[in-house]
């Protein structure tokens, strides 16, 4: 499929997910939000792809929330009856929250590349992501404080799982930039790199070594840590235990002592195609 704010691509079942509207700082317009959860359910349905990357072309990443959301709203959205138009406000907020939840609730790891600004909304997708890479020249800031308003897409509920929860609180109630090295320091990124160019290349070797190991077994690792994130230690083994009940099967295992022994890559069968109920596979 082809789309008008973002490339996707599909290549030795990694992902790419490119964002492509540099001129506006790849700023989240109207069309990105109906695109990009469709974009994620295709990945998710189909099985091929085995961990996306999620880039973008241009001096910044996302400047996030592009500014016709803001100063073209709907204009119902802030007239009627009160109770009614918070209804309503409410519902959309939570629409735009799982545009995001998307990538914590699909079956792959979600890698993301991310050079010059890292703003407002943009960060909120980021925080989503399992892994975060940048450039040296990276920077973070929850804009939306700076705006006015709080924060509503994720930054705020994922932010102190990420990072400590007093610079989280600070970031948020000052709305300053975090660069790079206090990024990598303080946990939000992995690794930083000199260039967009040497990122590319060193988030494409990860999303590699990923796509090499069974997918059962790593949307099995993805599934535990983000249950774990949020239940108690109890409750996270238990629920690893009735994954293993059900999930654990001898033949990945076996595929990768084969491989090790003649000296070639396993190959293991992807994760089915999801299929809605009753249609026929």
């Amino acid at each position: 499929m082809s789309y008008e704010t973002f490339t996707l691509t599909v290549e030795n079942h990694i992902a790419h997910l490119q964002l492509n509207r540099p001129d506006a700082h790849n700023s989240m317009n109207r069309a990105f939000w109906a695109e990009f959860p469709q974009a994620l359910q295709v990945l998710d349905v189909e099985g091929e792809a085995r961990v996306l990357i999620i880039s973008s072309l241009g001096k910044h990443f996302s400047a996030g929330m592009d500014l016709e959301i803001f100063t073209q709203p709907d204009p119902q959205m802030f007239s009627g009856e009160a109770g009614r138009r918070a209804e309503a406000m409410r519902r959309l907020v939570m629409q735009l929250q799982q545009c995001f939840s998307q990538l914590e609730t699909i079956r792959i790891p979600v890698l993301c590349a991310i050079q010059g600004g890292c703003i407002g909304g943009a960060l909120d997708l980021v925080c989503a992501a399992d892994m975060r890479y940048c450039t040296d020249d990276a920077f973070f800031t929850i804009k939306e404080t700076e705006l006015g308003m709080t924060a509503d897409l994720g930054t705020l509920q994922r932010l102190p799982h990420l990072i400590p929860s007093g610079l989280a609180r600070e970031l948020a109630y000052t709305g300053r930039k975090m660069d790079a090295y206090e990024a990598q320091h303080s946990g939000l990124v992995n690794r930083t790199y000199p260039d967009g160019a040497a990122m590319l290349e060193g988030v494409q070797q990860i999303a590699e070594d990923i796509a090499l190991r069974s997918p059962l077994a790593v949307t099995g690792c993805k599934q535990m840590i983000n249950y774990a994130r949020d239940h108690s230690v109890a409750d996270s083994l238990s629920y690893m235990a009735t994954w293993q009940a059900g999930m654990f099967q001898p033949v990945d295992m076996m595929q990768t002592f084969s491989a090790k022994m003649s000296g070639q890559p396993a190959k293991f069968e992807p994760l089915r195609k999801i299929v809605p109920p009753l249609q026929k596979p």
